[in-house]
């Protein structure tokens, strides 16, 4: 095992770092479990499998709720884990800011995956101080460490969160089903750049081919050309609890990773996602030491001889010295 930088505490860490690496699957799920904690024990879980990491393809799912993504991502696993792959599926609830809630559902939906042996871990980020920008990545990176491969990042619901989610991702694969269009159409240009495939689910019902027709024409009216050396993303057609389509998505995803490895851009989009954990790690730490310092200079700050932005200012450049 290659250094760490980890303190107290790291010895446990490191034994279960280890056990996972051997396939012990009641260490994984503990060493998640820490990394959606958050604090200095996610720390020590980074540290413990930074050097173990760099073999899996790491696939985002997203789209509306109710476009099929469990489903999609029940099937797809399960066909992976018969060809003898070990793919492990990350099933993220942003969960409720307010009230920490969070759903944790998408795992009824995968019973089929769960038998053929495909590691399936819900996860809310209620408890974790950085969010989804600190939490993902870190689950990622355990379940890549502990040998699995592909690694199924899959969302709930459409916005903001789901770019940033997507962000985590070597391959983004975009959900939509009939009836999509008022609904993406607000979504529109995100959809667009995060997607390196799109899967039109469902494709049984009425309105599916019409579904397909608008994606290729708002493909074709877009500016975005693909994320690929100008490729255009492809569309699927599933109908994903009949297990129509999945084979052909499961040919388009490992094909998009070969495109990818083929010149720079896998690794320059990995490197992107290390500056952006890095800066989400940056703006953490930077908060919590605002906050301290807010809370020793409050009086002074609720002074009214000076505006809110002066405030912030002068606390700025004592923090930056």
């Amino acid at each position: 095992m290659g250094p760490t930088e980890t303190g107290s505490g790291s010895s446990a860490v490191a034994e279960l770092a280890e056990a996972s690496r051997s396939g012990d699957r009641r260490a994984t799920a503990r060493l998640l479990s820490l990394v959606e904690r958050g604090g200095p024990q996610a720390d020590e879980v980074a540290s413990a499998t930074h050097f173990h990491v760099g073999g899996a393809h790491v696939v985002g799912v997203t789209g509306a709720p109710g476009s099929g993504k469990s489903t999609i991502t029940n099937s797809l696993t399960t066909l992976l884990a018969e060809a003898g792959r070990r793919p492990a599926v990350l099933a993220v609830d942003p969960s409720s800011p307010l009230t920490g809630g969070a759903i944790l559902g998408d795992r009824v939906r995968m019973n089929g995956a769960a038998e053929a042996g495909v590691f399936i871990r819900s996860m809310a980020t209620r408890g974790h101080a950085g969010g989804l920008a600190l939490a993902v990545p870190g689950a990622v990176r355990v379940l890549d460490a502990a040998g699995f491969d592909p690694v199924i990042i899959e969302t709930v619901g459409v916005g903001q969160v789901e770019v940033d989610v997507t962000d985590a991702a070597d391959t983004t694969v975009v959900v939509v089903a009939p009836g999509w269009g008022d609904a993406v159409q607000a979504n529109k240009a995100g959809l667009l750049e995060v997607a390196d495939l799109f899967v039109v689910n469902k494709a049984d019902r009425p309105g599916a081919d019409d579904a397909r027709r608008d994606l290729d024409l708002m493909l074709d009216l877009s500016t975005i050309t693909g994320r690929v050396g100008g490729e255009r993303p492809s569309v699927t057609m599933t109908t994903a609890t009949e297990g129509d389509g999945i084979a052909e998505l499961a040919e388009a995803v490992v094909g998009h990773l070969g495109r990818l490895s083929d010149g720079e851009e896998l690794a320059q989009r990995r490197e992107r996602r290390r500056l952006a954990e890095v800066r989400a790690h940056l703006g953490h730490l930077l908060e919590g030491a605002g906050e301290e310092v807010l809370a020793t200079e409050a009086s002074k700050a609720t002074n009214p001889a000076e505006s809110p932005m002066m405030v912030a200012r002068r606390l700025a450049a004592g923090l930056l010295g």
